[in-house]
């Protein structure tokens, strides 16, 4: 599954905007234009047009975007605001390295970069991320707007609930589930289920915050 032929990359804010410039080229995938959402630096190319918000012609706001905003709030936020903008849909790009069992169902404005493994029966929510090289095992779930951080390992039948983040480097045993915005931090190795809302770090990770904000929500 991949986006439509033509598209508008929404939030060039994020680092990970390159990435998806390369993901569409690898797909034949045209770039009409990348959307600066919030003031400050952009991280597309010297090659891609890039407009602010209140910039975006009538004529891009009838295509669909892509979003690679790797924070679920902020990505939520990002959505959003093409809606108001009149934008009609967020598209799914997966990288053509990547390898997708034919059994993975897949949402919509899902990101999967390069040289990731989606396996047999695993499920990926609506708007989530999965960036390089992480492993989504088996009749593994990820809620929306999840986030997956590179060479992320999650081995199979695991739960992971809406906007919660996998940091890069992070390993998840089998059967077990990471709560609604929850967080593991990078190179964690996770041997039981972190309940919503909590930091987990470590190895074997332990609950080290439980106050963690819900999507797009700032802490009291």
């Amino acid at each position: 599954m991949s986006a439509s032929k033509r598209l508008v990359i929404f939030g060039v804010g994020a680092p990970l905007t390159i990435d998806l410039e390369e993901s569409c080229a690898r797909l034949g995938i045209e770039i009409a234009a990348g959307v600066r959402n919030v003031p400050g630096r952009s991280f597309a190319s010297e090659a891609l047009t890039v407009l602010d918000a209140d910039q975006v012609p009538d004529s891009l706001r009838a295509l669909g975007i892509a979003l690679p905003l790797f924070t679920p709030a902020h990505r939520r936020v990002a959505l959003e605001h093409a809606f108001r903008l009149g934008f009609p849909r967020a598209e799914t790009v997966i990288d053509p390295t990547s390898a997708v069992a034919r059994s993975a169902a897949i949402g919509r404005g899902v990101y999967v970069n390069a040289g990731c493994t989606i396996a047999g029966a695993a499920s990926l929510g609506d708007f989530t991320l999965v960036n390089r090289a992480a492993s989504i095992g088996h009749h593994t779930r990820l809620a929306d707007f999840v986030s997956i951080g590179p060479s992320a390992v999650l081995t199979g039948s695991i739960q992971i609930g809406r906007g919660a983040v996998i940091g890069a480097g992070a390993i998840i045993l089998p059967e077990l589930e990471i709560g609604a915005h929850a967080m593991v931090g990078a190179g964690s190795v996770v041997t039981r289920s972190i309940p919503a809302g909590c930091l987990a770090v470590g190895n074997p990770a332990r609950v080290v915050r439980t106050d963690l904000p819900a999507l797009g929500e700032s802490p009291a």
